[in-house]
């Protein structure tokens, strides 16, 4: 991961800006706009300047925590694929789907703010999810795990209406039934 140069960050740094967006995640969730940047310097464990050296503005940081958490969902289906049978891969991936749909969830008033300012925190992130799903779709077709008859699009609606209906942190055992009842549909019938 570069810095504003282009230079790779060091690792300090680097973990720095990671704790960084994963408790902004958090706190934006717990208070939404409300949420002070200090105590999301605090809770990543770095001081208010490492904060705002990173992210310079509220919304810069909103816009950095969201783009991170899109990130980890579609770098996670080449990593998974890498590690697990395509089977294992694609339940594994669904169940990445609902934490990156809980914490967007949460985020909701801080992204709806950002984009009220003009910021299109959602460009792009609609066509990298599908071609996340569209790559583990395709190496569980070629193993013959899955329907051939169901496209990223479809798997994407129905994660999105399982996220909707069960997406906040207390539901998630509801979540993960309908996961596995999606993941059963998903099944070559004899």
């Amino acid at each position: 991961m570069p810095d504003e140069t282009g230079r790779p960050l060091r690792a300090d740094a680097k973990r720095n800006r990671e704790k960084i967006l994963s408790a902004a995640v958090r706190v934006f969730a717990e208070e939404g706009l409300d949420a002070h940047l200090e105590r999301i310097a605090k809770e990543a464990g770095v001081g208010s300047g490492t904060l705002y050296r990173n992210f310079p503005t509220r919304e810069v940081l909103i816009e950095a925590a969201y783009r991170n958490e899109l990130a980890k969902l579609c770098d996670a289906a080449p990593r998974l694929l890498a590690d697990l049978p395509p089977r294992q891969a694609l339940r594994a991936w669904m169940g990445h789907f609902i934490d990156y749909a809980t914490a967007k969830l949460g985020m909701a008033d801080a992204l709806r703010a950002l984009v009220d300012t003009g910021v299109n925190p959602y460009a792009q992130s609609h066509e990298m999810m599908l071609e996340a799903i569209a790559s583990l779709l395709d190496a569980n077709t070629e193993a013959g795990t899955i329907r051939t008859d169901i496209g990223p699009t479809d798997l994407f609606a129905a994660l999105t209406g399982i996220a909707l209906a069960s997406g906040k942190a207390e539901q998630r055992a509801q979540a993960e039934r309908l996961l596995d009842l999606t993941f059963d549909g998903l099944s070559v019938r004899p």
